[in-house]
C-alpha cells in the first residue's frame, strides 16, 4: 500500500468536505449568469408588490388576512452591489407574504426605494390572533410625528366620485374621507386638484391595526418609474433557506415600463399584485383590475389615477387599457409568463400566433448597464452593503415594538358622553427608514405644496353601529347646501359593499333574485266620444250564444 498517495487522497477528501461544509453554512444566492437563478430558488414574474414600493388605498379598511400557518423566520437579505443614484435612495428589506394558491408563504424581495419626501416607513408584521396568524400592513407615516393615534373604526365611506366633469383638463379627482373631528367622525367631501407631471398624490386613508385604525394623511410620492427598483418575489425550497447562515441577494428586477399595464389590487390582502391574474377565477378571490378597482367605489388607485391623468389628451386610452385586459383574459397565450423559467422558455421557442413576449423580469446586472432608462446607478461598497443588510434586523426589532404596542386594548368610551370616544395613543417605534424633511429638498426637487382640502361637514351623519358591529338605522341631519358653483360631490349613502368571495367569475351569469308575483294590471275601461265608458257593469251577464254551444 502506498502510504504517500493514501495520505494525499485523505487530505484532498478532507479539504473537499470542509469546503462543502463552508458553502452549506454560509451560502449567498448569486446568479450563475444573466439568465440564471440560484438552484432551489424559483424567481416569480407575478405576485404581490412590496408595500413600501406601492401602498394600497381602501375606502373601507378591513382587518388583516388571517392564516393558519405560522410565518417563517425572516431571511437575512443582502442588497445588490449597485443602487440608483440619489441622496434619498435606500434599501428596504423584504418579508414573507401568504400565497393562497401554493398554500404557503413566498418571499417579497427587498427594494431600492427613493423615499417619498417627509415620510417614514412603519413596517408591517405577522401577529398572533384568536383565529391564527394575522397580517398588519405597513404604511408611510409623517416623518415629523413620533406618536401614533389609534381611532375607532371609521364609518362606511359615502364617496361616489365627482358629480360634475372636471372644471379643467389638468385636474384629478381626490376622494372624500371621514375625519376625526371634535371627538367624532365628520365627512370631508372629495375635490378636484391639480395634477403634477413628476408627482403622484396618495390620498388620505386608514390602516387597520389590532389596537384601532391609523389615519394616514395624503402625501406626494414619485411615479412608479421613478421610485427605484422592484425586485421579483421568490419561492424557496425549504432546504435552501433553512441552511444555517443563509443569506439571499435578489438579482432579478421587474420591468417597470410594463409593470403598470398588468397591475391588480387585492384589498383583502392589502397588496398590489402584478403579472398574470387575468383568469376569470381571480375576480371571485378578490382581485381587481386596476381600472376596475378605481371605479368600484371600493377603493382608490393612485397609480391608475395618475396614469389616466398623464393620458388626459388621449380619448381612447381608457378603452384600449380595458381592451388589453379583456384580450389577455380571453386568450391564455396573450398573458405574461408567471415564472422566470417560463419567460426564458418563451424567448427560446418560435412565436405562436397571438403569444405574448412581454419581458416582465430581467437580470439586475444588465439593467444597471442600460443607458435608455430613467434611472442611473452607482456602486455600493462592501461596508455599506454590510450596514444595509443589518437593517433587516433593525426593522425586525421595529416590527416587534409595533406589535407589542398594538396588542393592548383601546381606551373605552368616555363615561360622561358615550358618543365621544377617546383615541388610544402610543409612541411610534424609532424609525429605521426615514426620508429627509421637505424643507431640505433643493429647488426643483421639493414636492408641490399640499392640496387645500374642503373642511369637514359635521352635519353629514354616519350610520351608527350596534355593540355587535351591525349597522342600525339612524336619522341623518339635513345636508348642507353647497355654495354654487361647486366642484365636489355631495355625500350620499354608499351602496352596499360587494362580497368579493361571493361574486361569480367574470363572464358567468349572475343568479337573479326571484321577484314576488304581482297581479296583472287592470285594464282601464274604454270611453266613447261622449266620455262615457263602453264597459258594462260586472254584475251584468253576457247572454249565451246557443249556436256555438257552451262557452
Amino acid at each position: 500500500m502506498n502510504v504517500r498517495h493514501d495520505t494525499k487522497w485523505w487530505i484532498a477528501t478532507a479539504l473537499t468536505i470542509i469546503g462543502i461544509g463552508l458553502c452549506g453554512n454560509k451560502a449567498m444566492a448569486q446568479p450563475v449568469g444573466p439568465g440564471d437563478a440560484e438552484q432551489g430558488v424559483d424567481v416569480l414574474t407575478r405576485g404581490p408588490v412590496h408595500e413600501a414600493f406601492a401602498e394600497t388605498v381602501s375606502l373601507n379598511p378591513e382587518p388583516g388576512l388571517v392564516v393558519a400557518k405560522a410565518p417563517r423566520e425572516i431571511i437575512e437579505e443582502v442588497p445588490p452591489d449597485q443602487r440608483p443614484e440619489g441622496a434619498n435612495v435606500t434599501w428596504i428589506p423584504g418579508y414573507w407574504a401568504w400565497d393562497d394558491e401554493r398554500d404557503d408563504f413566498l418571499w417579497i424581495s427587498g427594494v431600492w426605494r427613493d423615499l417619498p419626501p417627509g415620510r417614514q416607513w412603519v413596517p408591517g408584521y405577522w401577529g398572533q390572533s384568536n383565529q391564527g396568524h394575522q397580517w398588519t400592513s405597513g404604511y408611510w407615516a409623517d416623518a415629523g410625528v413620533d406618536e401614533v393615534e389609534y381611532l375607532p373604526e371609521p364609518p362606511d365611506s359615502v364617496e361616489i366620485g365627482p358629480n360634475i366633469v372636471a372644471p379643467a383638463p389638468n385636474l384629478v379627482w381626490v376622494p372624500g374621507s371621514w375625519i376625526w373631528y371634535h371627538g367624532r367622525y365628520a365627512w370631508r367631501p372629495g375635490y378636484w386638484a391639480a395634477g403634477r407631471p413628476n408627482w403622484m398624490w396618495v390620498p388620505a386613508h386608514y390602516i387597520w391595526a389590532p389596537r384601532g385604525y391609523v389615519y394616514s394623511d395624503g402625501y406626494w410620492d414619485y411615479p412608479v418609474e421613478r421610485r427605484g427598483v422592484l425586485f421579483a418575489p421568490v419561492c424557496f425550497e425549504r432546504e435552501v433557506y433553512s441552511r444555517r447562515g443563509y443569506s439571499y441577494s435578489p438579482s432579478f428586477a421587474i420591468n417597470l415600463s410594463v409593470f403598470s399595464d398588468q397591475l391588480f389590487v387585492r384589498p383583502r390582502y392589502h397588496h398590489y399584485y402584478f403579472g398574470d391574474y387575468y383568469d376569470t377565477r381571480y375576480e371571485s378571490t378578490g382581485f381587481f383590475a386596476s381600472f376596475s378597482y378605481h371605479s368600484s367605489r371600493y377603493g382608490y388607485d393612485p397609480i391608475y389615477a395618475h396614469r389616466r391623468w398623464e393620458h388626459r389628451g388621449d380619448r381612447d386610452w381608457d378603452r384600449r387599457d380595458r381592451d388589453t385586459f379583456a384580450h389577455r383574459r380571453d386568450y391564455v397565450d396573450a398573458r405574461p409568463a408567471r415564472t422566470l423559467r417560463a419567460q426564458r422558455e418563451f424567448s427560446t421557442r418560435p412565436t405562436r400566433s397571438g403569444e405574448s413576449r412581454i419581458e416582465v423580469a430581467s437580470a439586475f446586472n444588465l439593467l444597471t448597464k442600460r443607458k435608455d432608462g430613467s434611472l442611473r446607478f452607482q456602486k455600493v461598497d462592501q461596508a455599506e452593503r454590510t450596514q444595509l443588510s443589518q437593517r433587516g434586523r433593525a426593522i425586525q426589532n421595529t416590527r416587534g415594538e409595533r406589535q407589542r404596542s398594538e396588542i393592548r386594548t383601546a381606551v373605552p368610551p368616555n363615561e360622561k358622553n358615550s358618543r365621544v370616544l377617546e383615541p388610544a395613543r402610543a409612541k411610534l417605534p424609532k424609525p429605521t427608514v426615514v426620508s429627509k424633511p421637505v424643507s431640505q429638498y433643493g429647488k426643483g426637487q421639493a414636492p408641490p405644496k399640499r392640496h387645500i382640502a374642503p373642511q369637514p361637514d359635521p352635519k353629514v351623519e354616519p350610520k351608527a353601529r350596534r355593540t355587535d358591529g351591525q349597522p342600525v338605522a339612524t336619522r341623518a341631519a339635513p345636508a348642507r347646501k353647497a355654495d354654487p358653483p361647486t366642484n365636489v360631490a355631495k355625500a350620499q349613502p354608499k351602496p352596499k359593499r360587494p362580497d368579493l368571495q361571493a361574486q361569480p367569475p367574470r363572464g358567468e351569469p349572475r343568479e337573479k333574485k326571484a321577484e314576488p308575483k304581482r297581479d296583472p294590471p287592470r285594464e282601464q275601461p274604454k270611453q266613447n266620444s261622449k266620455g262615457k265608458s263602453d264597459e258594462k257593469p260586472k254584475d251584468e251577464k253576457k247572454p249565451k250564444d246557443k249556436s256555438k254551444g257552451k262557452p
